[in-house]
């Protein structure tokens, strides 16, 4: 591990952030918490602290530069220069194409992938002046075309795309690069999914479970330990890769 343990989650607040900031800290890292404000971090917060860990609330707007510049010289003055990154921060606002606004696709594509453009080039520049990095960018399998998320599923397949070529560009520095492309993971969003369509949520996950290899619907703490590993050290071959954790092969 570089001398730096200081990683800085996005979309940190619940779900599949919350238990990768929850996982780190308990690796061994000093976590910035980031989400929209810093009151929604409180819980996540308490859980590491709780727990023995070390960990900052943070609020920021990530598709906004000048917010994402205050929240990790925070981090850094805080806590130390964070060389861990994991881009999480995302929303939905699902739609068919003839009924989605301008608005929501540019809302969705503004947090998920100028969220991830303007963390990154942020927190690399520590990353670089330390000579190690990670950064994990949360894909997801709607990359691959969903019903529903033309730009969800734009964001997630652009996110891709950034992931490979951050690996190319950064690797000399020591950094790696790598997406997690979950599957249907058990969380609020996907409750808020099953409601907008009308669907009981444990029928939705039961439903969801059948069509998986695996025969169950995924935990944010699944993706948590994948993450913890792309951010180790014995990971540093690893780079540019896009993981599907979706309890089965993605097309």
């Amino acid at each position: 591990m570089a001398q730096s343990r200081v990683a800085i989650v996005t979309g940190a607040a619940r779900g599949i952030g919350a238990a990768v900031a929850k996982r780190l800290a308990n690796d061994g890292f000093a976590v910035g918490v980031l989400d929209l404000t810093e009151d929604n971090c409180k819980d996540t917060v308490a859980a590491i602290t709780e727990a023995g860990g070390t960990a900052l609330a943070v609020g920021a707007d990530v598709s906004n530069a000048e917010q994402v510049a205050a929240a990790v010289n925070k981090v850094a003055d805080t806590l130390g220069a964070p060389t861990v990154l994991v881009n999480n921060a995302g929303i939905l606002r699902d739609n068919l194409i003839f009924k989605m606004s301008e608005d929501d696709w540019d809302l969705v594509l503004g947090v998920h992938l100028r969220g991830a453009f303007l963390m990154s080039r942020e927190v690399q520049k520590h990353q670089t002046a330390e000579n190690w990095g990670r950064i994990v960018n949360l894909s997801s399998t709607s990359a691959l075309g969903n019903r529903g998320q033309v730009n969800y599923s734009a964001a997630k397949a652009g996110m891709q795309g950034f992931t490979k070529t951050l690996a190319i560009e950064l690797g000399k520095f020591g950094i790696t690069a790598n997406a997690i492309a979950p599957g249907f993971i058990e969380t609020e969003m996907t409750a808020a999914t099953a409601a907008r369509v009308g669907v009981d949520f444990e029928q939705f996950k039961q439903g969801a479970a059948a069509a998986i290899p695996v025969q169950r619907v995924g935990q944010p703490e699944d993706i948590a330990a994948v993450a913890s590993f792309l951010v180790s050290d014995e990971a540093g071959f690893v780079s540019g890769q896009v993981i599907y954790v979706a309890g089965g092969p993605q097309d």
